[in-house]
């Protein structure tokens, strides 16, 4: 029940992040994409925030034997640079460029009640069930 309590407050928080800053306003963030045109610097300054605050908490956090809320990290296995990282980071930016939204601010966005949004969410989830049947018909 903790875990569930500590990832509920935690998803609250990042969704009141991304309200405040407006990372889920697609129009700031198309202006903050749009480099040769009205370019919109603020969102800079909230990656560049939410960077150090992961880079700090990352460092603290790996210096525990273990973490609060299980018996061990999770930590990724796996750190080169392949054809599915490549083609997936192409196609999130290409998404997040022509949407202005990614997969959290859409979801937060969500309860706003705007159908552009809901269709966004539509055409991420179906994008990833056809990356995943794709994965499973190369895999066996």
């Amino acid at each position: 029940m903790r875990q569930v309590a500590t990832a509920f407050v935690c998803g609250l928080l990042f969704g009141i992040g991304l309200i405040v800053s407006q990372m889920s306003n697609p129009a700031k963030v198309i202006g903050f994409l749009d480099i040769t045109g009205q370019w919109d610097p603020s969102l800079a300054f909230v990656m560049a925030g939410a960077v150090a605050v992961f880079a700090l908490g990352y460092r603290l956090t790996l210096r525990r034997s273990a973490p609060l809320l299980d018996k061990s990290f999770a930590l990724p296995g796996k750190t080169n640079v392949d054809k599915a990282l490549i083609s997936g980071s192409l196609l999130f930016g290409l998404g997040w460029g022509l949407a202005g939204l990614c997969p959290g601010p859409a979801i937060v966005s969500s309860s706003f009640g705007d159908p552009r949004i809901w269709m966004f969410i539509v055409a991420m989830l179906s994008g990833m069930a056809i990356v995943r049947m794709i994965r499973q018909r190369t895999r066996g």
